[in-house]
């Protein structure tokens, strides 16, 4: 059967509001003004170091100034305590079981670096679902670079495989592992869907298993 690489941030969690907790957090600690959502959400989907960048850029500072190495560690420390903001998408859950009984073997691939990814999934009852995470720190290169894309399809130990997201840096992932690519709508894309690269769009996740069972491979 398939394996189903899924993104974590936007695609499975809504993650946006703990983000923005760490990052005020982070921020306020120094003397800093805290940030409204909108902005924190704009630089979230590249990783934590560029969220780091983001948020001293904002500030005024150099984004790769002496303050990055302390924000940084200061943010990575509270993303894997602090996780009462993310929550599930409606529907994740049920998707994500028919997928298992369908035989499906299923990963995530995040930019979130492990140890938070790991936290938060742990935190939304998720961890069952998937034997192989990988986080941004979890290998030398980031999405878009499909090299976790590919890690991860390989440790699942499966020829075809879907990758399941909700953002640009995504659709450019999967077109760089050449993978067909599943865009979830509701997540934080700032582009219209019908702009960016996709072989399937869905809007609820109980559409989800629907899709993969009949998918069509060349």
């Amino acid at each position: 059967m398939t394996a189903l690489i899924f993104d974590l941030d936007g695609t499975l969690i809504d993650s946006a509001p703990a983000i923005h907790t760490v990052s005020n957090a982070v921020l306020t600690a120094r003397g800093y003004p805290a940030l409204d959502m909108a902005t924190v959400r704009s630089f979230v989907g590249k990783g934590a170091p560029h969220l780091v960048r983001c948020l001293l850029q904002n500030a005024g500072e150099n984004p790769d100034g002496p303050l990055f190495d302390p924000l940084y560690a200061d943010l990575v420390t509270r993303y894997e305590t602090e996780v009462e903001g993310n929550t599930l998408y409606p529907g994740v859950v049920e998707a994500l079981d028919a997928l298992a009984a369908m035989g499906c073997a299923m990963a995530v691939a995040t930019n979130k670096p492990e140890r938070p990814a790991l936290a938060a999934i742990r935190h939304v009852g998720l961890e069952r679902f998937f034997p192989v995470i990988l986080g941004g720190d979890s290998l030398p290169t980031r999405k878009p670079d499909p090299g976790m894309v590919h890690a991860a399809q390989a440790r699942l130990g499966r020829d075809r495989a879907l990758y399941v997201g909700d953002s640009e840096v995504d659709a450019e992932t999967a077109v760089n592992a050449g993978l067909p690519f599943l865009l979830y709508t509701e997540g934080y894309r700032k582009t219209p869907v019908e702009k960016m690269p996709h072989q399937a769009a869905f809007s609820d996740f109980s559409r989800l298993p629907a899709l993969v069972k009949g998918w069509s491979w060349p």
